[in-house]
């Protein structure tokens, strides 16, 4: 979401334009999957990885403005509240030891942004959701400065008529809430993977990152506990699609799993935003059709929780790219690689199967998937591939693990690498903590001091021992 943009109060006339440079975008995009235009190349992965500052209190830190100013890294860059920043790994090609190049990348800056935060007194999380936010920190005086920020909350008001947000999660305990504006979104933060992959197989990787998104889940989940209420392993999915609800029909909901499966190409997302979503931004700019920079802002505004995006090389090719959404932040910096390494593997080896995915599992039972494993977590029973009833612990530790090993085996990643990153999935289902696990058992054991919670988290987190090995 962090393109800015010039105003934040458009006309019908703004609309119009947009809506007009839109479909010849659109049209354009048509034609560059007809004609092979995508870059075809060995995969390459990135990501996106929001965190939380965090005060002397505990509390959030509403220092953003500050904090950036300090750092002046160009990898760092403003979030929606000013207690958020998003930090951006550099792409690597999927080979040799690309994850520990990932996990490097992102140690210099963590270690960069931890300390421009220490200058300020303050402290760098990631995790899910802050235990530790409350609904008065969600005003506007913590919105970002940035024009788009206040443009997206100003139209999906308009889009909702001006009624309030209702956010409604029933766990173990049940919270109810109404807010006025957009910035409940704030308090989730997330782990974002991208994946560049080849036009022919980009709605194969698509669609089974769909069923992927179920296990990955539940194995990364890591935000059980919001405004002092126990609620799903992974709650930040309910509160992130109910924070930016426009209130219509379902299918003009902008974030969502989706209604179906894509049948031949991503191409087919592009033509639903075309046609399913009014525009939020409409902020019509001076670039050549071929920058498709209409497309992209528009696409950047659903938030389907799997997302095709279109990039471009140095040399201006246009490349496809997969972004798989689903995780939170955290625990760890190598937490999040070795999520990343069971991403990757996973869905190179079943960016091999020829089938469609509906054969092997119809695309309501993968939704029903994720929602459930939103709710329990590793626990969670489904119904898996061809019909199985399992729970996700049994499918990462018999299926995943094993595809994930095979897939980067596939893409050329050495075997230490492979030992390493998947070697830490295999520990975390082994002893069954993940951050939401841990995050529950210290409550059990300490009583539900979030404060304390939050200064034992962010002292393990320090320590970079994976989440698997975090004592209560």
């Amino acid at each position: 979401m962090g393109q800015e943009i010039d105003a934040f109060h458009f006309t019908s006339a703004d609309f119009d334009a947009f809506e007009t440079r839109l479909r010849q975008e659109t049209t354009l995009l048509e034609s560059w999957f007809r004609d092979h235009v995508f870059a075809s190349t060995h995969k390459v992965g990135g990501f996106e990885l929001e965190a939380c500052l965090v005060a002397a209190d505990l509390g959030p830190a509403p220092i953003a403005e500050s904090f950036l100013a300090r750092l002046a890294d160009p990898l760092v860059v403003p979030e929606l509240a000013t207690f958020n920043a998003e930090i951006n790994g550099t792409p690597q090609p999927l080979r040799g030891d690309a994850l520990s190049r990932l996990a490097a990348g992102l140690e210099a800056t963590w270690k960069g942004c931890a300390q421009a935060a220490a200058g300020l007194r303050a402290r760098l999380a990631m995790i899910g959701i802050l235990p530790t936010v409350c609904p008065e920190h969600l005003d506007m005086a913590h919105m970002s400065p940035l024009k788009r920020y206040r443009a997206l909350n100003e139209q999906i008001l308009q889009l909702r008529r001006r009624r309030p947000f209702t956010l409604e999660i029933r766990g173990k305990d049940r919270l109810f809430l109404e807010r006025q504006d957009v910035m409940m979104e704030s308090v989730a933060t997330s782990f974002q993977l991208h994946l560049q992959v080849n036009a022919q197989e980009a709605a194969r990787v698509y669609n089974w990152s769909k069923v992927l998104a179920a296990p990955m889940v539940a194995v990364s989940a890591n935000s059980p506990f919001l405004f002092g209420r126990e609620l799903w392993a992974e709650s930040r999915i309910p509160l992130f699609e109910q924070a930016f609800s426009v209130g219509g029909p379902f299918f003009r909901e902008r974030t969502t799993f989706g209604l179906r499966y894509v049948e031949d190409s991503v191409l087919e997302c592009f033509r639903a935003n075309l046609d399913r979503f009014p525009a939020l931004l409409p902020q019509v700019m001076d670039e050549p059709p071929e920058r498709l920079a209409h497309l992209r802002l528009h696409n950047g505004t659903i938030w389907r929780w799997n997302r095709p995006l279109i990039g471009f090389g140095a040399d201006g090719t246009p490349h496809l790219r997969i972004e798989h959404r689903v995780m939170p932040a955290g625990p760890t910096i190598a937490d999040a690689i070795a999520n990343a390494a069971l991403y990757f593997g996973a869905a190179q080896s079943f960016a091999g199967e020829m089938a469609h995915p509906r054969q092997r599992l119809p695309f309501s039972i993968a939704k029903g998937n994720f929602y459930q494993a939103a709710r329990e977590g590793l626990a969670a029973e489904v119904e898996w591939l061809d019909g199985r009833s399992t729970t996700l612990h049994q499918v990462l530790a018999d299926d995943l693990l094993p595809r994930a090993e095979q897939g980067l085996t596939e893409l050329g990643i050495d075997r230490a690498e492979r030992d390493r990153w998947l070697g830490i999935i295999a520990d975390r289902l082994r002893t069954g903590q993940t951050g939401a696990a841990w995050q529950r058992a210290w409550v059990g054991r300490h009583g539900r001091d979030l404060r304390a919670l939050t200064a034992a988290y962010l002292d393990h987190q320090e320590s970079g021992l994976p989440v698997h090995q975090w004592p209560l």
